[in-house]
């Protein structure tokens, strides 16, 4: 097992100016920072978030309670993780950050999984059941994944797995504890994702880092801003990647099987910095956190300790805009969308609190090609900005998944909806 947190090799610091890095990115603090939070005011009856022309959006579920994550089960099923930040929150922004009609002191997670099913496919589930609660061991759930007879389930402090048999809709076993998590006092990003590769011998973990750019002391940052991997029964727990903020989002390029994730990069250094990114993921890869960003820019904010020569930060594929807090990954391998999207990436934009103007709040498509990205990102999904000088949004966005049939959900946890995109024709 690896025991370092940052990977350190001794390459002299004026090598950085040799990093591959044409992006021109503004001075740190060029703009003031500022905390910009939305304030969502729902959707009305009858409508919804808009997509290119072909597509219909409807409401596939709702009545949740902060609907994060989905998963799609071997047999169909919707896998819904509902789940939040567990601290007091001030009044002026608890609509913002629960939902409309959020107060002061309600910011907590739900603790459920629930599951969806659509038993006669009309496009809209006709069963509904809790799958698991806290009481069988939820803390905060996120990622959701099966492997064999085993569900498992990335708390924010362990991995837990479950007996499981395709088709149940209830699980009354306590989850047993394969894997101890990073989490902590210091627990900013608390959301841990999971998914396994093609054989299911490994699952991989992303780890968010537990604050903006560890200013509350880098021992509270052991194996967090990484991504980690281990074996199904939770042995060999070790860094795969390290330097990545706070990766939310995984999955497997469908063409070369390579690892992608989302990146939220760090906050208060201006409304233009740093880009959140999608990319590839190297083993063995640093990715500059919480030094350096966007390969050789370094944060003046972060002194490099004394005798510590850093290894070359690797620059991320896709810049995502500053502040989007890009979140859902999903690669389209389905059939039933246009031929431009088959392989592509769609990235879930959970939107900004550290911008003057709002930003993200919206889905968008990645075009790919023989595995890498051919275009910059276009909108899918829009409609969730009202009016951005006012900062007001209808919901927030979160994750995605492709189901059987073809199309796309979206989760939008702050109005506790989950939407539906299908490809109708013109």
């Amino acid at each position: 097992m690896k025991t370092y947190f940052l990977f350190l090799i001794s390459i002299p610091l004026s090598l950085f100016s040799q990093v591959k890095d044409e992006k021109q990115l503004p001075e740190p603090f060029a703009t003031k920072s500022v905390s910009n939070y939305s304030n969502v005011i729902g959707w009305n009856d009858g409508e919804t978030p808009k997509a290119p022309n072909g597509f219909t959006v409807t409401k596939y579920a709702d009545g949740f309670e902060n609907p994060r994550w989905m998963y799609v089960t071997p047999n169909g099923d919707i896998l819904v993780a509902e789940s939040n930040s567990n601290y007091s929150i001030p009044k002026q922004i608890g609509a913002t950050l629960i939902g409309a009609g959020g107060s002061n002191n309600l910011k907590h997670s739900a603790d459920v999984i629930t599951i969806l099913r659509d038993t006669d496919n009309n496009g809209a589930p006709d069963v509904r059941e809790t799958l698991l609660t806290k009481k069988e061991g939820l803390n905060q759930p996120f990622g959701m994944l099966v492997i064999d007879d085993w569900l498992y389930v990335a708390n924010t402090d362990a991995v837990m797995r479950y007996p499981y048999k395709t088709g149940q809709t209830k699980i009354t076993a306590i989850g047993e504890k394969i894997a101890d998590l990073p989490a902590g006092k210091v627990n900013r990003h608390w959301t841990r994702n999971i998914i396994a590769n093609e054989d299911n011998s490994k699952i991989y973990i992303a780890v968010g880092s537990g604050d903006n750019v560890g200013e509350k002391g880098m021992e509270h940052e052991v194996m967090k801003a990484n991504i980690l991997v281990m074996n199904p029964d939770g042995s060999d727990l070790e860094v795969y990647a390290s330097g990545l903020r706070n990766p939310v989002g995984m999955d497997w390029e469908p063409t070369t099987q390579t690892l992608w994730t989302s990146v939220n990069e760090r906050d208060e250094l201006g409304d233009n910095l740093v880009p959140d990114y999608l990319t590839s993921v190297q083993e063995d890869g640093y990715y500059g956190w919480p030094y350096s960003y966007w390969g050789n820019h370094f944060d003046p904010r972060v002194p490099i300790p004394p005798n510590v020569r850093l290894k070359e930060a690797i620059v991320p594929d896709v810049d995502l805009g500053s502040h989007t807090a890009s979140l859902g990954l999903v690669f389209y391998t389905a059939e039933s969308f246009p031929k431009k999207y088959k392989n592509g990436a769609f990235v879930v934009q959970h939107g900004s609190w550290n911008r003057d103007i709002i930003s993200g709040y919206r889905v968008v498509f990645i075009p790919f090609e023989n595995g890498k990205p051919t275009g910059k990102p276009e909108d899918f999904l829009t409609g969730f900005i009202v009016d951005a000088k006012k900062d007001e949004v209808r919901g927030r966005p979160v994750g995605s998944v492709v189901i059987p049939d073809g199309a796309m959900l979206i989760t939008d946890d702050t109005t506790h909806h989950i939407w539906r995109v299908a490809y109708t024709g013109k």
